[in-house]
């Protein structure tokens, strides 16, 4: 039995349960080989308040400091963070922080073999410190903004290099990623693209489909977009992009930050009709989203490899997303979807219109995404993590 610790501040919690999904969905088919336990321990920055008007960082003061999900036992320690400047420093503080807590462990027999780090930064640098404290390998997985955005600035960049030559192993979600890793000079013999996988059991075409319609309202041609309410996610560009498309309604599920300035946007352009915010949803209700909706729109400015997509095609559900990231990776035929030429309202038009010109069945798109099941990334975990502990496969 190999024994993780599981370290990343991407994690679902209580307060906010869909946060990292696609960190949690991996480990739970990683846990069900029964060759693998783990503790997760997941940091949350430390806030001394909890009232909803101070914004995200209240929501993490609300989180537990101990949580037990699908059998997984989760701690969310508070480390400290300076404003302006806690980018910089986020990765000591964070191993500082944990320091006492992993000695405590492993001294109450709560031992483990390796750490399990997700996120690059300030996560997996964190990692490597606590490792090098307590001698253990760390294995880092890199997802999206923490190599294609986080670099561009010096200090980060140089902390990512420096856990870089020090982890025994990266793992990647997409071959994008891997490329910008080895664009940094990263030795890419370190580095392995696992991509993510969809739990093809749970995101399935369901059999009322019109029903699930008819309930929704739904009674013309449905796009979904789904994300966090940021400038990043281009959901601003799909209200947008209505406007040139008028049979089409839009579902938006999530919240955040830009709820107000998007229903804003919503009502100046006389879209409230067409348009419906959803807000944050259960992965069931998302589930059934997915089915009522046509096609799953994507306006991303990048993106590792969005777990959307995945869910989205399992459901038989076709794509029209960015070409970011590891996006071209999934839409990778007709029976997926189709790519925008740019990130613009032009862009997605043109898109939608292409991919309803010549719409594939929900069966040959629930078809297509059977490939992206996750046998292969279990396995590779497995190989990686026996070959980090030099044990035989």
């Amino acid at each position: 039995m190999i024994r993780t610790l599981t370290f990343t501040t991407l994690y679902p919690n209580e307060t906010m349960p869909r946060h990292g999904i696609f960190v949690e969905n991996r480990l739970r088919q990683l846990l069900a080989t029964n060759e693998v336990e783990t503790r997760v321990l997941a940091p949350v920055p430390w806030f001394p308040f909890r009232h909803k008007r101070f914004g995200s960082y209240a929501a993490f003061a609300r989180v537990p400091s101990h949580e037990r999900r699908h059998g997984i036992e989760i701690d969310h320690p508070r480390y400290p963070i300076l404003p302006k400047v806690g980018m910089y420093f986020s990765p000591w503080f964070m191993a500082s922080a944990m320091r006492s807590l992993t000695a405590e462990m492993i001294r109450n027999g709560r031992d483990f073999d390796l750490i399990d780090a997700h996120y690059f930064y300030p996560d997996g640098v964190a990692a490597v410190l606590l490792g090098q404290w307590v001698n253990k390998p760390v294995v880092i997985t890199a997802r999206g903004s923490d190599v294609n955005l986080i670099p561009q600035f010096e200090i980060p960049r140089r902390w990512i290099s420096w856990a870089a030559k020090r982890c025994v192993r990266i793992i990647t979600v997409s071959e994008a990623l891997a490329v910008e890793l080895r664009k940094l000079g990263i030795n890419s013999t370190k580095v392995n693209t696992l991509r993510n996988g969809v739990d093809l059991a749970f995101f399935h075409p369901i059999k009322n489909r019109d029903a699930v319609r008819a309930k929704n309202g739904l009674d013309s041609p449905t796009l979904l977009s789904v994300g966090n309410l940021i400038e990043s996610k281009g959901h601003h560009i799909a209200i947008d992009a209505l406007r040139r498309l008028p049979q089409f309604k839009l579902l938006i599920a999530g919240d955040g930050d830009w709820r107000v300035k998007l229903q804003e946007q919503v009502t100046r352009l006389g879209l409230g009709e067409r348009v419906r915010f959803l807000g944050t949803v259960s992965q069931m209700q998302l589930r059934e989203f997915y089915n009522a909706a046509d096609a799953l729109v994507l306006v991303s400015s990048r993106e590792g490899m969005a777990n959307v997509l995945l869910e989205s095609l399992a459901c038989g559900t076709p794509l029209v997303s960015t070409a970011v990231g590891g996006t071209p990776e999934v839409i990778a035929h007709k029976n997926a979807g189709v790519l925008m030429q740019e990130r613009s309202v032009s862009g997605l038009v043109d898109a939608v219109r292409e991919l309803f010109s010549s719409l594939p069945t929900r069966s040959d798109v629930r078809a297509y995404a059977e490939r992206f099941n996750w046998r292969p990334t279990t396995e590779g975990q497995l190989s990686i993590f026996r070959e980090a502990l030099g044990l035989q496969s």
